[in-house]
């Protein structure tokens, strides 16, 4: 483990120890290095947002790709980042444990791993292989010795299961003992689902992400809750989306391009100037 790793995995857990914070998601290297100009004091990866901007689904970029997109996160800031390490591009506990540690070696402070399984039949791993699966990540950290985080995730909202809370709640409870770090069950919106989810697994940190469907709610709604770090996926990486769509359709349907005046003023070039 390099000191900046050290120090990064020393300052990761800081911020899970009391309060709440933010964890934006970048999608590539100059929207990481902006969002450490502004102040945020640690950093995630967005499978989706990655993979959109190199033409991808989420789920479709290459283990080795993905592993060199960390690697360039990592080099571009000085505050931890957290991998979205998807499912751990593994079915097999063992193959879990390889890909964990790889995942480490690329300097980063913390990684989730998913129990979705990518198969529309079978959405979620079974129960026992779902936990066998984070014990093989724990282990693999432990045996790096670098103290990256662990944070186990439960996609029973996302997968469309049919009782999700209920799942959640079981899954992220045996995930804990596991030896999850940190507990994240993303797609819940109400204060009432994510004060359970708090509460099933106290005293260990809660991740909520915020999206579409539950933006309404604030910071200080979440940390009241007992909320320890909200995250935002690809929301980052849809709003760039979202604004550059609405650009190119006024140009091309209307032939107006007077939305170009919405564009920010910011010095990207000063600022990769002097962080070059």
């Amino acid at each position: 483990m390099n000191s900046k790793q050290n120090s990064a995995v020393e300052q990761f857990a800081s911020l899970h120890e009391s309060g709440c914070f933010v964890l934006p998601n970048p999608w590539d290297v100059g929207s990481a290095i902006y969002l450490e100009h502004i102040g945020f004091k640690a950093l995630a990866t967005t499978s989706a947002g990655f993979a959109f901007a190199r033409g991808l689904p989420d789920g479709g970029v290459a283990f080795d790709v993905m592993l060199d997109h960390f690697r360039d996160i990592v080099a571009a800031t000085s505050v931890p980042v957290n991998a979205d390490f998807l499912n751990a591009f593994a079915d097999d506990p063992n193959a879990v444990a390889e890909n964990v540690h790889r995942c480490v070696e690329t300097g980063v402070a913390g990684l989730s791993v998913e129990d979705s399984t990518g198969n529309a039949e079978k959405p979620l791993y079974e129960f026992a292989l779902a936990v066998e699966r984070v014990k093989a990540a724990r282990a693999a950290i432990d045996a790096s010795g670098v103290a990256v985080m662990l944070t186990a995730r439960c996609e029973a909202h996302l997968v469309g299961d049919r009782d999700p809370l209920r799942t959640a709640l079981d899954r992220l409870a045996r995930y804990a003992d596991a030896g999850a770090d940190c507990l994240y069950a993303p797609g819940f919106t109400t204060t009432d689902e994510i004060a359970a989810i708090v509460k099933t697994v106290a005293p260990k940190p809660v991740n909520v992400l915020l999206y579409t469907k539950n933006c309404d709610l604030t910071f200080a709604q979440l940390a009241d809750l007992g909320v320890r770090r909200i995250s935002l996926g690809s929301s980052l990486a849809r709003a760039a989306w979202t604004s550059a769509i609405q650009l190119a359709k006024e140009i091309q349907e209307r032939g107006s391009f007077k939305l170009l005046s919405d564009a920010t003023s910011f010095d990207f070039n000063k600022l990769f100037h002097e962080h070059s």
